[in-house]
């Protein structure tokens, strides 16, 4: 048993199966997310990353099994829920409103907190317009953290896509959350980009746990404490990068080759 079985789950996946007509997506997956770990989904086309991430989003229902947030103390969040729960996530490409500024996106993201954002500070009494410079300065503060502050004023259309994933994360950095969900943060960076993203998300997990969905392999085995392995729906490996770089089922289901 490694030392990060020894810590507090923050999410944890119990024989979760999900059926699409007579198609079986995911077939009895059981993992789990320890605190401040970072866990990587992985696996080919078809595998059921997407699924098993929309399952711990709460856009997938399962037909069987748990998904529970064990450090929450909840199971089966719906995605209204998420941010209250202290759970966030950012979208396969970045998501932002068009027509708000850098500032004002990253704002909105503590919409779903506790207290609300940046819609009931505007729609609210008087004291909403102190709660409004609150939530400027500590969106300011995130984007200072990922070093794009210099950008709050433009429209998403008006920055540099690997600007606009670092905006999606700051965004989701204002639910303040315990669990980060990240769906494919590598896809569409150049090589310095990467290495940028790969510094961010090993000093955020100093603060929180982090499970993505990933393609990029080797942005994934620098990054991640773990990995979950999965193939047609079913997990066949899990373990750390090292342990699953050398698994023969992963070598011949993910990467092609068959020993």
């Amino acid at each position: 048993m490694s030392d990060t079985d020894t810590r507090p789950f923050t999410l944890e996946f119990e024989h979760v199966s999900v059926s699409f007509g007579g198609l079986l997506a995911l077939s009895d997956v059981s993992f789990h997310v320890c605190e401040n770990e970072i866990v990587g989904l992985i696996g080919p086309n078809g595998a059921g990353k997407t699924t098993a991430f929309n399952v711990a989003c709460g856009f997938q229902k399962p037909n069987s099994g748990l998904v529970t947030f064990p450090q929450l103390g909840r199971s089966h969040l719906k995605p209204y829920q998420l941010a209250k729960a202290g759970v966030a996530r950012t979208l396969q490409g970045v998501g932002l409103f068009s027509h708000m500024s850098v500032l004002e996106n990253v704002m909105a993201g503590a919409q779903g907190r506790p207290g609300g954002g940046l819609w009931s500070s505007l729609l609210g009494p008087p004291s909403g317009a102190r709660h409004e410079r609150s939530l400027r300065e500590e969106a300011m503060v995130q984007l200072e953290r990922l070093g794009v502050a210099k950008f709050a004023g433009a429209l998403p259309s008006g920055i540099p896509y690997g600007i606009a994933k670092k905006v999606s994360i700051a965004r989701a950095l204002m639910e303040r959350p315990v669990l980060l969900m990240l769906d494919e943060p590598a896809s569409g960076l150049d090589e310095r980009e990467l290495d940028d993203f790969i510094e961010l998300i090993t000093e955020l997990h100093t603060s929180m746990s982090v499970l993505l969905v990933e393609h990029n392999m080797d942005f994934v085995m620098q990054l991640v404490h773990q990995l979950v392995v999965l193939n047609f729906g079913q997990v066949i490996a899990q373990g750390s990068p090292s342990e699953i770089s050398n698994d023969p089922d992963v070598l011949a289901a993910y990467l092609g080759i068959d020993e």
